[in-house]
């Protein structure tokens, strides 16, 4: 059995890495294989296989997951302008900082747990938010956010001798930029590795407690069992994760703002693993693709674009759909955010993936009903 569940592991593991790799070749039918877009679905989906091992596997719901992200934001763009441009160290020290931030707001916000935990987990973001965009200002620039700029340190780099760029310097892998389909592959490298992770602890003994944790907590309470410290390892490791996807946001695109701690960058993350499917494996990353590519596609269509679209309509009838699709695209392509999250979770409450198991059974019952009337006549 261990030697079946480990061959469907590296099966899976397998497949994975190649979708992820092959992603500018199978997303080009789609529009959706230019490196910025690209990035950001490595990036978010390692936002989100984070959160999932919170709320999926032990059912800690929490509304503060972007403050981790922020912080992760700011450590690197801080490695880069004090350090050295190499994205390694700004990785390292943006999952070190999230990891020791989210055990101190874990430590609070874990002693309680339902509604009243998320809650506390919201008000941490909030005052996370509010402290880096006007207390904290010279640490975080305030609204204007943290910049490089060409008087910047960068010790290790005069250090090592790396000679000085005219201008800002990009941050590199190695003397390797990552912009580009570099920096997605980069990011790409990464999302693999924290999938594989992730796969480790759900399938591990720990993953069990967490998911033991999930389905009845107070009976665990009642048979010895003291589930704080596994609560505040898998906040913490949650938490480590929103850091690193942080770090890549800061390392594709360097600059660090407050907006990345707002409860909507929360709110965001939540709604993609419900809609990939929450608990799953791929389901988190699945539903982070899809969402931000419906941002992608739904927010570049304006009203003249839209008319662009309806040309071969007559006139009136033209600018009657352009009325009506107008408030769904563009800047309120949330709406229509709202319109597909509420289907899923109306027909689909186990999210996408759901949706999947759903369609296998089906050919599964048909495979097994057009082979019955085999099995009868070969049994007479």
């Amino acid at each position: 059995m261990q030697m079946t569940t480990l061959r469907q592991e590296v099966l899976f593991m397998t497949a994975f890495t190649i979708a992820v790799l092959t992603m500018p070749v199978w997303l080009d039918p789609v529009g959706a294989n230019y490196p910025d877009l690209l990035q950001k679905f490595a990036i978010y989906g390692i936002f989100a296989i984070g959160f999932n091992i919170l709320f999926g596997l032990t059912g800690y719901l929490s509304f503060g997951h972007a403050a981790f992200l922020g912080v992760g934001s700011y450590a690197a763009v801080w490695s880069f302008k004090l350090l050295t441009m190499n994205v390694v160290p700004a990785v390292i020290f943006a999952v070190i900082l999230s990891g020791l931030f989210a055990a101190v707001i874990g430590y609070v916000s874990l002693r309680r747990s339902g509604i009243y935990f998320s809650i506390l987990t919201l008000a941490f973001a909030q005052m996370s938010y509010n402290l880096a965009y006007s207390v904290l200002t010279p640490v975080t620039n305030g609204e204007t956010g943290l910049q490089l700029a060409l008087g910047d340190p960068r010790i290790l780099d005069r250090l090592s001798g790396v000679a000085a760029a005219p201008g800002i310097p990009f941050p590199s892998f190695f003397g390797i930029d990552m912009d580009g389909y570099a920096g997605f592959y980069f990011c790409a490298v990464l999302l693999i590795i924290c999938f594989f992770l992730a796969m480790r602890i759900a399938h591990s003994p720990f993953g069990m407690s967490l998911r033991a944790i999930k389905s009845n907590q107070s009976r665990m309470g009642y048979t010895g069992f003291n589930t704080r410290p596994y609560t505040l390892a898998a906040f913490v490791v949650s938490g480590m994760y929103a850091g690193l996807a942080g770090a890549l946001l800061a390392v594709t695109d360097p600059l660090a703002g407050a907006e990345r701690m707002q409860w909507a960058a929360s709110g965001e993350v939540v709604l993609m693993t419900i809609l990939g499917g929450a608990g799953t494996l791929v389901g988190p990353v699945i539903g982070a693709g899809v969402i931000k590519y419906f941002e992608n596609i739904f927010s570049a269509y304006h009203e003249a674009r839209l008319h662009a679209v309806y040309s071969f309509m007559p006139d009136g009838l033209q600018d009657f759909f352009v009325t009506i699709t107008a408030p769904f695209v563009g800047e309120g392509w949330l709406l229509t955010l709202g319109v597909i999250f509420m289907l899923i979770v109306t027909f689909l409450p186990g999210g996408l993936m759901e949706g999947a198991r759903r369609i296998r059974a089906l050919f599964t019952r048909r495979k097994k009903t057009a082979a019955e009337p085999t099995k009868l006549a070969t049994a007479k």
